[in-house]
Order: structure tokens, then C-alpha cells, then sequence
């Protein structure tokens, strides 16, 4: 086509900045691998950051190991919202404005984030602070290792806001398609955990060990570093879009809650299930069946950020190219990812099933512990790539902007973990009835994503 002929959207596309541009027009495989593999990397830096902690913390025993095992659904929690749905509606809606050519909407949408996030982080962590105690309780927490709870989740949720900060920069940053900038911040970030985590829980010269208060310590400095070099980088002007003062526009938080919303509710889908079924293994086997269940079901969770890594990039590709109009090369976009996804988590799940062992003496070696992680992960660990697929696509769909079948799907997980799984424990007495319950809960809920959009309910208005 001549330059006199070209099409409106091929003009606009050529005045684009060359990421956004990329996101549009380059081979997608290559283009979703190059922009995921740091993504990856950081967030499986990030997920070491609750591993170091762990790692440490089971040094101190069982009832510390119980407590941090309490405590992590609500903070993976936080993580999952402020990165993964509050923060998967912010980089959608900026990749939107991108794809569409709407350089100012982008702009604004930064200081619109920031209040978004900020808000929330407080709030979150006011819930936490004021009803930590009887939730830790209901957990199965008692004595010892509820004490060991509250001393970590006081100081983990009263600095939480930091968490929720860093994930308004980086996922505005992640919504250009930048995927490098966060990755490096967040590597830092986990870098000076290493040292600086065991530093503050066991002590050394005149600093004074803190025990487990001291890796909370450690999560919340780090994490308040990694917000300001990200705030830092779109202040400066590095990114494609500006932090500016703006008048704040209800169409814009709309147009950021409208995904986040519904993203946080199937995040708290996917929470609520780890933290009722974690209920009912410590009604059944108590605290060292709540730690076994904990660490075992803590590699479900570092798939999530493994995910992640995949979704972020697809949120980004996918916004961007419905914004330009580009509908099925969004849904290749989605279904590629998907498999990658699935893949990636399957092996992981297989080899996690075949070795349970080598994860779970990683944290330690009661006996009792270690029989109800290895029960859970050579059930439950075979069905990880269905959980790799639905939560990837959940990511592309908040790119489309349209998450019902992921909510959907989540309902149905939730429904067949928690009902089936009290059902199976309730017929049989067995926790292995429980766990096997778990598998099945994680096939239909990527089935049923999976089918859903493969048919192309995001382009239906009735029902996407």
C-alpha cells in the first residue's frame, strides 16, 4: 500500500512510540517471549522474597513456620491485588489509551493509579492490623504460633501500602509494554533481602535479633526502596507516560476499576480457597497439618507470580491491540500465551508431585508436616498447568476488559475446593479425599476459562 493509501490506523500506528508500535504489528511469539522473560525472572525474584523468609524463619521452629504459614494468604493477597487485579486494571487501561492513540488519557491515568492504590493499601492494612487475631484463629492459629502470627502480620500489614504503591508504578510502567524497568527495581529489591532478612531476625554485633518481627522488618524496607526507584523512574521522564498534575476524572478511575474491580474479586476467589481449605486441614490435622498444607500449597502460589510474568506482558498486548481494533490478533495473543502458560506450570506440578521431598525439607523436617505436603503435592500438584492456563487468561481478559468467564471460573474452582472439599472430609475423615478434591477444582477452572474464550466470548457482548 502506498503512502497516499494507507488506512487511518496504519498512519496512526506509524506516529506511535516504536514499543507501542511493536505491541501491534510484531511476530507474537517472539514479541509475548521477549517482553515476558524479565517479567518471569522478577517475579520469580519476587516470590523468593516470601522463600527467603520462610527459609529463615522455619530456623526459629515449628510455631514461627505455623505463624508465617497464617499469615502468607493475606499478604500473597495484597500482592495479587495491588499487582495483579487492581494493578492488571491499571495496565489495561493504560495499554487501551496507548493502543488508541490517547497520549494525554495515558497520562492522566498515572496520578489516577496512585490514588487508587494508595487508598486501598491503607485500608487493606487497617483491616488486617484490626481483625488479624480472630482471622489467624479461625485458621487453625493457637498459642504459640498464633502469637508468632501477629507479631509478622503487624508489621507486614501496618508498612503494606508501600506494597500497594510499588505496584501502581510498575504496572503503569508494565502498561507501556516496559517490562525491563520493574524487573530490575524488583531484583534490587530481592537482593538486598537476601542479606538483610537474616541480619535482622537472628542479629549480629550491636544490631539485636528481632526473630520472626525481624523479617517483617526486612519485607517492608525492601519494598519501600523498590516504590521509590519506580516512582523515581516515572518521575524523571524515562517512561512513555508522565506523572503530571491533572484534575481527577471519574472516567478515569472507572476505566481502572472497571477491570480491578472484578479482578480483585476473583483474586479473593483464589485467596478465600487456600484460606478456607487451610481451615479445614487445621480442623483436621491441626498446626502441623496447617504447615505441611501451608508450604506444600505455598508452590501454587509461586506459580501465580511465575504467571504473572506471562499475564503482564498479555494485558499489555492484548489491551493494546483492542484498543487499535485488532480483535483477532488479540485472541491469538491470549490463546498463545495460555499454552505457554499451561506448559510451564505442568512441569513444575509434575515434578513437584514426583519430588515432594526436595521442596518441602526445604523449610523443614517434622514428620507430621512433611506426610501432609507430600499428600497435597502428588494430588494436587499434577493439575498445576490447569491453574498456569486459567490464571493466564484471566490476565489477557483484563486486557480485553472483559472478565466474566474468568470470574466465572474462579466461582466454580471455589465452589468444588471448599463445598467438595468439607463433603469429601465429611464422608471419608481423609485429608487425601480433601487434596484430590483440590486437583479437580483446578481442571474445570481451566477448562472452562480456557473454552470460553477459545469460543470468543470477549467479543460478545452478552456474555464476555
Amino acid at each position: 500500500m502506498s503512502a497516499t493509501t494507507a488506512s487511518p490506523a496504519s498512519a496512526a500506528q506509524a506516529g506511535m512510540n516504536p514499543r507501542t508500535r511493536m505491541l501491534l504489528q510484531g511476530a507474537i511469539v517472539p514479541t509475548l517471549l521477549r517482553m515476558a522473560w524479565p517479567n518471569v525472572v522478577v517475579m520469580l525474584a519476587q516470590s523468593a522474597t516470601g522463600l527467603i523468609e520462610t527459609y529463615w524463619v522455619a530456623r526459629l521452629g515449628t510455631d514461627a513456620l505455623t505463624g508465617m504459614a497464617l499469615v502468607f494468604p493475606g499478604f500473597m493477597l495484597m500482592q495479587m491485588l495491588s499487582g495483579g487485579a487492581i494493578g492488571g486494571g491499571i495496565s489495561s487501561a493504560v495499554a487501551r489509551a496507548l493502543g488508541g492513540g490517547r497520549r494525554d488519557d495515558a497520562n492522566a491515568l498515572v496520578m489516577h493509579a496512585i490514588v487508587i492504590n494508595l487508598a486501598l493499601g491503607v485500608l487493606s492494612g487497617a483491616i488486617f492490623l484490626i481483625f488479624g487475631a480472630p482471622l489467624y484463629r479461625a485458621l487453625g492459629g493457637s498459642g504459640s504460633s498464633l502469637a508468632a502470627a501477629l507479631v509478622y502480620s503487624n508489621i507486614i500489614f501496618a508498612g503494606v501500602p508501600l506494597t500497594w504503591l510499588l505496584n501502581a508504578f510498575a504496572s503503569v510502567i508494565r502498561g507501556t509494554g516496559n517490562m525491563l524497568v520493574p524487573s530490575l527495581a524488583i531484583c534490587v529489591s530481592v537482593a538486598l533481602l537476601v542479606p538483610l532478612s537474616p541480619l535482622l531476625i537472628f542479629g549480629l554485633g550491636p544490631i539485636p535479633a528481632l526473630g520472626i518481627a525481624g523479617g517483617g522488618v526486612a519485607v517492608v524496607l525492601t519494598t519501600g526502596l523498590t516504590a521509590a526507584l519506580l516512582g523515581l523512574y516515572i518521575l524523571a521522564g524515562r517512561s512513555i507516560v508522565r506523572l503530571k498534575a491533572a484534575r481527577l476524572r471519574w472516567e478515569f478511575f472507572f476505566d481502572i476499576l472497571r477491570v480491578g474491580a472484578v479482578g480483585a474479586i476473583s483474586t479473593l476467589q483464589t485467596t478465600l480457597t487456600v484460606a478456607l481449605t487451610t481451615a479445614l486441614v487445621g480442623h483436621a490435622a491441626g498446626p502441623d497439618g496447617v504447615a505441611g498444607y501451608g508450604t506444600g500449597s505455598r508452590l501454587e502460589y509461586l506459580l501465580i507470580p511465575l504467571v504473572f510474568g506471562l499475564g503482564a506482558p498479555m494485558v499489555a498486548l492484548v489491551g493494546t491491540n483492542i484498543g487499535a481494533g485488532q480483535n483477532a490478533r488479540a485472541l491469538r495473543i491470549a490463546l498463545t500465551g495460555g499454552g505457554i502458560a499451561f506448559v510451564l506450570s505442568e512441569i513444575i506440578g509434575l515434578t513437584a508431585a514426583a519430588f515432594p521431598a526436595a521442596w518441602l525439607t526445604l523449610f523443614g523436617h517434622d514428620p507430621a508436616m512433611l506426610a501432609t505436603g507430600t499428600t497435597y503435592l502428588r494430588l494436587v500438584g499434577p493439575t498445576y498447568g490447569f491453574f498456569g492456563l486459567g490464571l493466564s487468561l484471566y490476565f489477557a481478559s483484563q486486557g480485553a476488559g472483559r472478565l466474566f468467564w474468568p470470574l466465572a471460573g474462579g466461582m466454580l474452582r471455589l465452589a468444588i475446593a471448599v463445598i467438595g472439599g468439607w463433603a469429601a472430609y465429611a464422608l471419608t475423615g481423609s485429608l487425601t479425599a480433601v487434596f484430590a478434591t483440590l486437583s479437580v477444582a483446578l481442571v474445570v477452572y481451566g477448562t472452562v476459562v480456557a473454552g470460553a474464550i477459545a469460543r470468543g466470548v470477549w467479543f460478545k457482548r452478552a456474555t464476555g
